[in-house]
């Protein structure tokens, strides 16, 4: 299904953290100055992710970008040939055939530059995010400041009441914590 490396120069750099660590903010920075040296960029989220709107990707602080919203990564395979730069926001939300996906676009020469949470709310590593981390170039790990101590934080600590692995929500579902007071925090539970 997948091309072999055509040896074009493609990448891939992967921004991860905790909810509200910036990693959309950088995403869209970097696709902002990807769009400015006037390479064709093409972005993409799950469809799932509704928060803010359906045809963005936008950051907690509300900057935003025009995307695509899809159902399964693999639809990324159809993106035009000349496209430069390929932005994925919420990576964590896409199926496991992601990193074969993101692959498959560096090879094909693309600069394809992923954001997403590296774990989960119970801390664990989240989606296709640890096999994303293992073929990336270029992995950035952002940190959010922990709402308890002012330390940085790298947990997203869910605050409401679900269980379910994916919940989407905001600040009235969330918080991010530092390591001590994330172990604080769920020990309290």
């Amino acid at each position: 299904m997948f091309l072999e490396n055509t040896n074009k120069g493609g990448s891939i750099e992967l921004i991860c953290g905790s909810m509200f660590s910036g990693k959309t903010e950088e995403l869209i920075r970097r696709l902002k100055r990807a769009k400015f040296a006037k390479q064709k960029i093409e972005i993409f989220k799950p469809k799932i992710d509704t928060r803010y709107a359906i045809e963005e990707v936008v950051s907690h602080d509300l900057q935003s970008v025009s995307c695509t919203a899809l159902s399964q990564s693999t639809d990324m395979l159809n993106v035009a040939d000349d496209v430069q730069v390929i932005g994925i926001d919420e990576a964590q939300f896409f199926d496991e055939q992601l990193p074969e996906v993101v692959a498959e676009l560096a090879n094909r020469g693309k600069r394809v530059i992923v954001a997403g949470l590296d774990m989960d709310f119970k801390a664990k590593a989240f989606g296709p995010m640890p096999r994303l981390m293992a073929i990336a170039e270029d992995v950035l790990k952002v940190h959010a400041i922990c709402v308890r101590c002012g330390s940085l934080a790298n947990y997203s600590h869910r605050i409401s009441k679900s269980d379910e692995l994916v919940l989407l929500g905001e600040k009235d579902s969330y918080e991010p914590l530092c390591r001590s007071c994330y172990n604080k925090a769920i020990q309290g539970k």
